[in-house]
């Protein structure tokens, strides 16, 4: 405004105030005199509202963005070492927050650590709890106490989104036409969208809540474990594999869905079905669509990523982003879903305010059904780091994992050598938000949340179990001594599963990470004493001290 002779020269005036606005409120202020006490009050009033969003910030609990890769390997990104290719949106998390070095999941498939990430609980406690087959119905049971119902008891609004593998309804199968309940609602979650087993096996439909997206109750949806009928065309039909955009090398010929032979049969529901290219955008829509519908009030995300599972076939604009091929681009395509969350959560403002977990379901794989490249193309990259073994391994490199946690302004930037695992995040969370652990609660679950959160001189875990599919084979880490059981492990020359040259393997980590020399002959002291405990974890239920059956 340009000043009359009425109202006086100009006076710029500093007001004290604005010294403690925030920068887009503290500026010089160029008034006059008959307006200055209004220009005052005005700036009050600012200050006012930006301290009380402030005070309500500080006092409202934290939301919570749990991100899970699928088969991200230890030396997949380029904070954890990887040369061949760049992670910049996870690097930038691990430079703002804790990087752990020995972070894990707590097995080596996706299945049992999404289990025990929920639950809190030892997959090979759960019966059934391997890899779910398309058919599988709600492996957790409704009632069951999970992250999510923790959450939702401490005032949270719970969300799923991507890749479940859970299981979803009762009975001999779900009702893929109906209602597919029980399912993640009836254990704590508000909503879910989702991939309802994994993007290799049948159906290839999404379902948001209780129902199949976009399915149309004139082309019903049949999914089963047989083929329905002779003219039914799988990926084993040599007509039909000539034609595959991307051939199969094991395992996946059965039904055929976007060009790709997956495990099972399915008819029907074609428009409901989804193309492999366009999940991670649905997964970052929906998930994104959650965030800002619960902006103003505490919320818990469990992102499920599925892009390196296979097959892995990342959006176009993905697709030769790297020279590691699909595998590569899968990885870039990750690293983009997580800078699309992050910078939702700084649009929102809402980033200082919210604790985010980056972590795996387990180790890596290449060839995993699928002529795919990954191994012709991988170059000088290595998945799994320095760690022996990937996906379906009890070595190290099936369960230490990439592991992150950040909270700008609360977590202060460094890397941490202490041991930490998802089957921990149930409790740890819990006493994030002072929800106590019911009796009978998570009892695998240990409270880390002062490692997590980088709190000086804190102490992670000081034993591990880790397990591959499911038991009997499980391995045991006390200290920087592991111990390896195999009573009736069946190598599978395909995958990255070693079997060792005895029925037990013992290692020291701190001389040997790479697991390359079993010293059991030399150490039967040892050995056994990591055993008896092994046992001991095993037939009592439970591994936390305090944990009761008692509700």
């Amino acid at each position: 405004m340009v000043p009359s002779e009425a109202s006086g020269p100009a006076i710029t005036v500093e007001l004290a105030v604005t010294a403690s606005l925030p920068p887009r409120c503290s500026r010089r202020m160029t008034t006059h005199p008959p307006t200055l006490l209004a220009s005052f009050f005005a700036a009050l009033f600012v200050f006012g509202s930006y301290s009380q969003s402030r005070t309500d910030a500080a006092e409202r609990p934290p939301n919570i963005i749990v991100i899970m890769a699928d088969d991200l390997g230890y030396g997949d990104l380029s904070c954890y070492g990887a040369t061949e290719l760049e992670t910049p949106n996870i690097d930038a998390l691990a430079a703002g927050g804790q990087q752990f070095t020995q972070g894990y999941c707590s097995a080596s498939t996706c299945t049992p650590t999404r289990f025990s990430f929920l639950t809190g609980k030892y997959a090979f406690r759960q019966p059934g709890a391997g890899i779910a087959p398309p058919n599988a119905t709600s492996l957790i049971e409704p009632g069951t106490e999970t992250v999510a119902s923790l959450m939702k008891r401490a005032g949270y609004q719970t969300g799923v989104v991507g890749k479940w593998h859970l299981g979803l309804g009762q009975g001999d199968a779900p009702d893929w036409n109906g209602e597919l309940k029980p399912g993640p609602l009836e254990i704590g979650f508000d909503y879910c969208y989702l991939l309802p087993t994994t993007n290799d096996r049948v159906p290839s439909v999404y379902v948001e809540n209780h129902r199949v997206v976009n399915l149309d109750p004139d082309d019903p949806l049949w999914v089963g474990n047989n083929r329905p009928d002779e003219n039914h065309p799988l990926g084993s039909d040599p007509e039909v594999r000539a034609t595959l955009k991307m051939d199969w090398s094991h395992g996946h010929n059965q039904t055929v869905h976007n060009g790709i032979g997956r495990i099972g049969f399915f008819t029907g529901g074609h428009q409901a079905r989804w193309r492999d290219e366009d999940l991670a955008d649905a997964w970052v829509e929906k998930s994104v669509d959650f965030i800002e519908a619960n902006q103003d009030k505490p919320f818990f995300l469990f992102f499920a990523s599925h892009d390196l599972h296979v097959p892995r076939m990342p959006h176009e604009r993905f697709q030769g982003k790297t020279k590691l091929g699909f595998r590569g681009d899968s990885i870039v395509q990750l690293d983009w879903c997580v800078g699309e969350l992050t910078s939702t959560l700084k649009r929102l403002n809402l980033d200082q305010n919210t604790l985010v977990v980056f972590c795996s379901d387990n180790g890596p794989v290449l060839d995993d059904g699928y002529q795919d490249g990954a191994i012709e193309q991988l170059h000088s990259h290595k998945p799994s780091g320095i760690y022996r073994g990937g996906k379906y391994s009890i070595y190290e490199g099936g369960t230490r994992t990439p592991f992150i946690t950040s909270w700008p302004g609360t977590i202060k930037p460094g890397k941490s050598d202490q041991v930490v695992c998802t089957v921990d995040l149930p409790a740890s969370l819990a006493a994030l938000v002072d929800q106590p652990l019911p009796a009978g609660a998570c009892p695998d679950s240990f409270n880390m949340i002062d490692v997590l959160l980088g709190t000086p001189n804190a102490k992670g875990r000081d034993h591990l179990l880790q397990q591959p599919n499911k038991g009997p084979t499980l391995a045991l880490r006390v200290g920087d001594w592991k111990v390896l059981s195999y009573p009736d492990a069946k190598p599978r020359k395909h995958l990255t599963y070693e079997k060792g040259p005895g029925r037990y393997e013992l290692y020291n980590l701190a001389d040997d990470p790479s697991e390359s020399n079993n010293v059991a002959e030399q150490h039967p002291d040892k050995l056994a004493e990591l055993l008896a405990r092994l046992d001991a974890i095993k037939t009592a239920g439970h591994s936390r001290p305090d944990w009761t059956e008692a509700n």
